[in-house]
């Protein structure tokens, strides 16, 4: 932790981003082929690029832009491959990636714009997701081998907060709006900052209620999870924070039910958070002359109600769907959603919506993955004991709220899909610690 922290301060010279970067890259290669994958490595590097990805993208360090999604990619693969014991393999998600590449067959965009990365973009978000998925599928995780991928997840968010912290002018000097702020989230853009942030509150929460410490005092960790919320806030993107709340209350949920004093422990969590959550929102919306709560109220910074909740985000859901309409079948080809906008509405803007931009390009197709992509994690998830529902919920909530507001620009949501499928085992004295009468 003490590492990143100081990482967070050498990130501001431009050259440590990409020499990380690439060291990550290639460590990560030789470690998991050295060791055959034995223990996971794996997903211990995998948690890493993504915890790290939009810290890399804001500091200059991805030489390809998509390489955190290729490392990740690559890291699951190769783990899958080299690794002596027997995996099981879901048809299901080798069925989703064939469907997926149907739409390869319909692509039609403008001649001077390249199909390959039109393709690139649009699918390797989906086929990261599918690989994760056969990663994990019913493999058997430990609950403390869980924690522990969790927190190397959470070591790079901790060095992009640092950064934040040091890249940001004070809060007298920043002119806040309604809108969200790019000075509060170093310059990059302040949706896929949040979305990050967001998941490092999480995992600070699971580490505190399963006693596992990040720091070695308690109180260092609770600052950490009040000042990580903090730094969410004030960049003004709504859909990350959103989110985080959402996937803590649906582990919360099912965290309480596992334990024997139920009762007890939902007037203790919903206190707590209720008494930290008001106070941080009220210290946090001062601080920005009350814009904050305008934001999330939905008005401008003159207090009037705007018309569209979701900055203009509905407007791209409609007109995919109405490419969906157009063409139900096979939709309109992979990477077509952006240029048929710009013909309609002389607007070229990539989708915010990952389900809509299914469904706009490959039709049918399209909606059953959507279909298999949520009925498989969620009768998985029901089979499982209530501490596992916990984090398994979780994941799925992280991703599908995600893709819904952020599609799948970043590698995060499609490596937690895969998350959510896992089995995650107890032995009785972690089980004994969760569920005794304190």
């Amino acid at each position: 932790m003490l590492l990143h922290l100081m990482l967070g301060a050498l990130l501001l010279v431009g050259f440590v981003s990409k020499i990380l970067s690439l060291l990550i890259f290639f460590a990560g290669l030789i470690y998991i082929i050295k060791t055959k994958n034995r223990n996971n490595q794996a997903i211990f590097w995998s948690a890493y690029v993504v915890g790290s990805e939009v810290m890399f993208r804001m500091t200059g360090g991805t030489f390809l832009y998509e390489l955190p999604k290729y490392s990740v990619l690559l890291f699951l693969f190769l783990g899958l491959y080299v690794e002596k014991k027997r995996h099981h393999v879901s048809i299901s998600y080798l069925t989703i990636i064939l469907l997926l590449l149907i739409g390869i067959a319909f692509v039609d965009i403008p001649f001077n714009e390249s199909i390959r990365k039109a393709i690139a973009f649009n699918l390797s978000g989906p086929i990261l997701l599918c690989v994760s998925a056969l990663y994990f599928y019913k493999r058997k995780i430990a609950i403390s081998t869980l924690l522990n991928v969790l927190f190397y997840m959470l070591l790079p968010i901790i060095s992009m907060v640092i950064l934040l912290y040091l890249k940001t002018p004070e809060i007298d000097n920043i002119r806040f709006s309604s809108n969200a702020n790019f000075t509060t989230s170093g310059g990059y853009g302040p949706n896929q900052v949040a979305t990050i942030i967001g998941l490092g509150s999480f995992i600070v929460v699971a580490h505190l209620l399963f006693k596992k410490r990040i720091f070695p005092l308690l109180f260092i960790d609770m600052f950490l999870f009040v000042y990580i919320i903090y730094r969410g806030l004030i960049t003004f993107s709504r859909g990350g924070m959103i989110t985080a709340m959402l996937a803590i209350s649906a582990f919360l949920f099912f965290y309480i039910l596992a334990r024997k004093d139920k009762i007890q422990q939902l007037f203790k969590y919903t206190g707590l958070i209720m008494l930290f959550g008001i106070a941080l929102f009220v210290y946090t919306a001062n601080l920005t002359g009350g814009m904050l709560i305008n934001r999330y109220t939905n008005k401008n910074a003159a207090g009037i109600t705007k018309s569209d909740f979701t900055t203009g985000r509905i407007d791209l859901f409609k007109s995919e769907l109405e490419n969906f309409f157009e063409h139900p079948f096979f939709g309109i080809g992979v990477g077509g959603s952006k240029y048929e906008r710009f013909e309609e509405t002389d607007v070229l803007a990539a989708s915010h919506n990952e389900v809509s931009r299914l469904l706009s390009e490959h039709g049918m197709i399209g909606l059953i993955v959507l279909i298999l992509l949520l009925l498989i994690p969620a009768n998985h998830i029901l089979n499982q004991p209530y501490l596992a529902r916990a984090f398994l919920s979780a994941f799925l909530i992280f991703w599908f709220l995600t893709i819904n507001h952020s599609a799948m620009r970043v590698a995060f949501p499609a490596f937690i899909y895969g998350m959510s499928v896992m089995i995650i085992t107890f032995n009785t004295e972690e089980e004994e610690e969760i569920t005794k009468i304190t």
